[in-house]
């Protein structure tokens, strides 16, 4: 059995939960939705921790540039001023980018949620009454993938894994003054 047949037999059974068509479409996809979530939340613990000394050092270069470009600025040093500036502005690229892309990583599974609800869904609409319109299951599964983060987003802190990793998150925060990174 092909590993793609495998995921669906899984998926499908988020599907199959009441025997009511809507309501199990509209359940299995807010499961899914949530799945993705909690998935691409995991990634990017994972890709976070792989990847904390990189950051620490990126973090590093970049409070150490400021204080020198602030140093050079009350000192009138405009030739170092200057120099330092467009490092340190090099190195705020690196940490933004570096940032955005760990952000970035908790979309993949949303992508594979929504090639397997193509594969089983494509030809399904829903009617938006009094309009003549209709949705499709891309419609549908991004307002469930909102509603599971916004519900995800409160019960993190409460589960033992992302709790931890929340903390440590937290302390790194405050150690590097950067935004958040989860």
């Amino acid at each position: 059995m092909r590993l793609w047949e495998l995921v669906d037999r899984f998926l499908i059974i988020f599907y199959r939960i009441s025997g009511y068509p809507v309501f199990d479409y509209f359940l299995g996809t807010f499961l899914l939705a949530l799945l993705a979530v909690v998935t691409g939340e995991f990634t990017i613990s994972v890709v976070f921790l792989v990847n904390k000394n990189h950051l620490d050092r990126l973090n590093t270069r970049l409070a150490d540039l400021q204080q020198l470009t602030v140093a050079a600025l009350k000192l009138g040093d405009k030739h170092s001023y200057d120099a330092c500036n467009k490092e340190a502005n090099d190195a705020f690229g690196r940490v933004f980018f570096n940032m955005f892309g760990l952000s970035a990583a908790s979309l993949w599974p949303a992508f594979f949620a929504l090639t397997w609800m193509q594969r089983r869904f494509a030809g399904i609409g829903f009617p938006i009454p009094f309009t003549g319109l209709a949705v499709n299951y891309v419609f549908t599964f991004i307002i469930c993938y909102i509603l599971a983060r916004m519900f995800f987003g409160r019960v993190k802190n409460r589960l033992p894994y992302f709790k931890g990793v929340h903390q440590l998150l937290m302390a790194y925060e405050e150690n590097s003054g950067q935004g958040r990174v989860m």
